[in-house]
């Protein structure tokens, strides 16, 4: 047995000298080589049976466990990585079967006092236990004890710090937003609710949702007061469907559900990965139609997604929208899948109040709606905008060309996949503005990210508002090849917002392709990229920017929609926009002027490592609330055991890194916040009666490396916005990808995802507590509450209480406001990487409904759920 241990030792020990020396040529830690060396000569003690192996092995724990305070001070997560695997071969020394074959300075008894002993009625078995064990003294053995008592000692202090330190929370910071508006206090101490106006200037009525973050102000704020902080433990499954939308062998790998549906009247409005549009009856989740746009299967996509579908209430307002079912689609399990509707609607009846809408014939319906007054709009992955009639679900043939419009006119290079719209148009008064994503690094010659104004009704296009060409906003002629959009323009592919009262519509910008190459750059393109604009509704023009990363080489995309909000400063109420930033920064600017409301600074920033033709900018922006974490150290690197820690460790001090905003290059850079972005697409919400914001920032390093053209090889490229992208026309190609170790988990330590809430008026946060378990992430599933990274976003609603699913986990989760508490906590069937929403059903019960498909790119369980809850009925 103290073979076998010492033979295991000796393979364990044997990668941290190596690698340890290694790391010590790169200037890091020397704990790796003094281990090494130290645990090989123990296993080599332990396989001579000399009881100096314990000697020195308690020396061994003694100092690893000085080491690793010193390093990462009283954190379970941290400790348990340095002292997990010395402790543990520290027990199996420990064993009887191994300890008892010690032999340490005795002579060993002769065969002939083996004999007398056996004279004297004692077997030489005995003899021999008596001399070895470390329980009992023997000749020239008295010191033996001391080495087994030493390391038992020292092993127990070692595993007593190391759990004892669960109970601490080293990370979290705990505190409790000041929700007086809720508490029921003045409420002229607080900031007034801005109302939650329709872009045509209709008031939606409070259980509605009628934009995809709630309303046009982008606040994912519900009044709803149903479900509250003391009742939101009795949610329970209302209804489950499955839309039959699933991702296939041939998508690509980010094919991926982020839809939040609309409810304008008892209907559901949803897409799918897709482009399917469902209608669903609010009260029972069936499907009372669907709309297949057939966009194919096209590899070149980045992104096989929908986040949502548009509404135009048209004249008649939300008192005409009566949707009917399509007897075709509902007699089609593929499109409603496993609808598992339980008993607490089986009593529920849909209102069709039409003939059922005819057959699908191809892309059009036989009896095609002429003319619809109220609309939903789809933009679909082949560069598509359709019109449909809320009702039917058939296309407004009024609109656009038989109900579409082809959103590559005017392009300067139209490859198929390079361009579409991931996110929903926005929708102000009777015009609908278009933005779309551009394929980041595939080729420097893509099409534009231009944004595009078009009559709602139809389908005329009103202006054009290029960052590559910014004061030109007249509209072209969408049938003459000489007029194009500029070449590969930043572009904006997050979600809009819009005030109509003020005129305006911010969109938060992108990059220019290629996104870590800047000498491609105009001037006009340098002053948008990275940015939130505000451009006129009526003209297109832009009244004021503010950029958030200047020359941005690290894909740093304004990623998520601004949320507008009244809000109550020291200067009196101002106007807000509060918009977050991959980078962890969240920006409180005046919405009417750009200014800022929570200050905004420049510092200096790292230089270097450029390649030819390249610079960056000396300073960069930050603002008074951010969520940006501290610079890596060569201590934060973390892995399941020494060695892939010490691997994290050799790969860290081999990139360049100086910190925010390390210029890419040819030998590597460690980009941290990482491009996914501390915040992403799905943003924050904001509750406008306190002035509160809760957000899930999340942080996950990643690498960049610049590959010379001619160093390409005949490796794959292009297969999404991870691993090598060609940038074909450019001098090089760009490869990025997480920051992780040979085991595939982060090389910096957790948690890699947390919920916060903070005061937008001050800027002080209040509270950020990691969020989530491991237990769909490593192979055993284990509830280990590390923080885990996400995608998506939250909800808030006048109860006090905030919805969230988004972490790689498939949990969804209700928090208390004010401090982050979990209370209520659920398995999903698949990953809910969408953010829900919450409506009341035609019997007055507010519901909360999730999309669940899974994220095909983080690697969440892919499927295709609705869901949604309400509060148990106590009747029953």
């Amino acid at each position: 047995m103290e073979k076998f241990i010492a033979i295991i030792m000796a393979v364990f020990a044997a990668p941290l000298l190596i690698g340890g020396t290694y790391l010590l040529s790169l200037g890091g830690s020397a704990y790796y080589v003094i281990a090494g060396i130290t645990m090989l000569v123990t296993a080599f003690l332990l396989f001579k049976r000399h009881w100096s192996a314990y000697g020195l092995y308690t020396i061994f724990i003694i100092a690893t466990l000085a080491w690793a305070l010193w390093e990462s001070g009283f954190y379970w997560w941290a400790l348990a990585t340095r002292l997990g695997f010395p402790l543990i071969f520290g027990l199996l020394m420990l064993l009887p079967w191994v300890s008892n074959k010690m032999q340490g300075n005795k002579t060993r008894v002769s065969k002939s006092s083996d004999k007398n002993l056996v004279a004297n009625g004692t077997s030489s078995l005995h003899s021999e236990n008596l001399i070895t064990t470390p329980f009992k003294d023997a000749k020239n053995n008295s010191k033996n004890p001391i080495y087994y008592w030493g390391l038992l000692a020292s092993v127990v202090v070692g595993a007593l710090i190391s759990f004892g330190s669960m109970a601490n929370n080293a990370t979290d910071k705990l505190g409790e937003l000041n929700l007086t508006a809720k508490d029921g206090a003045d409420q002229n101490s607080t900031p007034t609710n801005l109302g939650v106006p329709l872009s045509n200037g209709e008031q939606t009525p409070e259980g509605e949702w009628s934009a995809y973050g709630g309303t046009d102000y982008g606040q994912r704020y519900s009044p709803l007061t149903q479900i509250t902080t003391d009742n939101v433990k009795d949610l329970e499954l209302a209804w489950q469907i499955q839309t039959g939308d699933v991702k296939g062998p041939n998508d690509i790998g980010e094919t991926t559900y982020q839809a939040t549906p609309l409810k304008i009247g008892n209907a559901l409005y949803m897409c799918t990965p897709h482009n399917w549009v469902l209608a669903l009856d609010a009260d029972s989740g069936q499907t009372l139609w669907k709309f297949d746009p057939k966009v194919g299967k096209n590899l070149q996509r980045q992104h096989q997604t929908c986040r949502g579908v548009s509404y135009y209430a048209g004249q008649a307002g939300t008192d005409s929208i009566s949707p009917v079912i399509n007897d075709e689609t509902n007699s089609n399990n593929a499109i409603n899948g496993a609808n598992t509707n339980n008993a607490a609607v089986t009593n529920t009846t849909v209102k069709t109040g039409h003939t059922p809408v005819q057959k699908v014939a191809g892309n059009t319906f036989e009896n095609a709606s002429k003319q619809c007054d109220a609309k939903i709009f789809i933009p679909t992955s082949d560069a598509k905008l359709y019109a449909l009639d809320p009702n039917t679900g058939q296309r407004c043939q009024d609109f656009g060309k038989d109900g579409a419009l082809d959103l590559m006119h005017n392009m300067p290079f139209k490859q198929a996949g390079y361009y579409y719209s991931t996110s929903p148009p926005i929708v102000v008064g009777n015009t609908i503005v278009v933005a779309g994503a551009v394929n980041d690094n595939y080729d420097v010659n893509s099409p534009s990210g231009v944004i595009r104004a078009y009559d709602v009704n139809t389908g005329e296009l009103l202006w054009n508002w290029d960052s590559g060409d910014p004061d030109n906003t007249a509209p072209f002629d969408v049938n003459d090849p000489t007029q194009m959009y500029k070449t590969s323009s930043p572009n904006s592919w997050a979600i809009a917002s819009a005030d109509e009262e003020l005129g305006l519509v911010y969109f938060p910008m992108g990059n220019r392709v290629p996104d870590q190459l800047g000498s491609y750059r105009t001037a006009d393109e340098e002053k948008y990229a990275t940015s939130v604009v505000a451009l006129d509704i009526k003209t297109g023009k832009a009244r004021w920017v503010q950029q958030f990363v200047h020359h941005d080489l690290w894909d740093m995309d304004t990623p998520a929609q601004p949320s507008l909000l009244d809000l109550k400063t020291k200067e009196g109420v101002q106007p807000a926009l509060v918009v977050p930033t991959k980078q962890g920064d969240v920006y409180v600017l005046n919405r009417a002027t750009g200014e800022p409301i929570v200050p905004i600074k420049e510092r200096a920033a790292p230089q270097g490592y450029l390649v030819a033709g390249e610079h960056v900018a000396p300073t960069q922006p930050y603002s008074g609330l951010s969520f940006e974490p501290p610079m890596l150290k060569e201590k934060d690197m973390w892995g399941a055991s020494l060695i892939d820690q010490m691997m994290c460790r050799i790969e860290f001090n081999q990139l360049n890194y100086d910190g925010r905003y390390t210029p890419p290059s040819t030998n590597g850079s460690l980009v941290y916040p990482g491009n996914f972005g501390t915040f992403n697409w799905g943003g924050l919400a904001v509750d406008p009666e306190n002035g509160v914001m809760f957000g899930m920032p999340t942080y996950l390093a990643f690498t960049s490396k610049l590959i010379p053209r001619d160093n390409l090889g005949e490796g794959e490229t292009n297969t999404g916005e991870q691993g090598v992208n060609e940038n074909k026309g450019a001098d090089y190609a760009v490869e990025l990808g997480p920051f992780l170790s040979p085991l595939g988990i982060p090389c910096q330590q957790p948690p890699w995802g947390t919920v916060a809430g903070a005061d937008l008026a001050t800027g002080e946060i209040a509270y950020q507590r990691r969020n989530g378990t491991v237990q769909d992430l490593s192979p055993i599933p284990l509830k280990f509450e590390l923080g885990v990274p996400g995608i998506g976003g939250p909800i808030i609603t006048k109860g006090g209480v905030a919805f969230l699913s988004a972490a790689t986990e498939n949990n969804f989760r209700a928090y208390d406001l004010k401090n982050g508490d979990v209370l209520w906590n659920v398995r999903i069937p698949a990953g809910g990487q969408a953010t829900p929403m919450t409506y009341l059903n035609s019997k007055g019960e507010q519901m909360v409904v999730l999309v669940a498909g899974g994220h095909g790119s983080v690697g969440t369980t892919i499927g295709d759920y609705v869901m949604a809850y309400k509060l148990a009925d106590k009747a029953k």
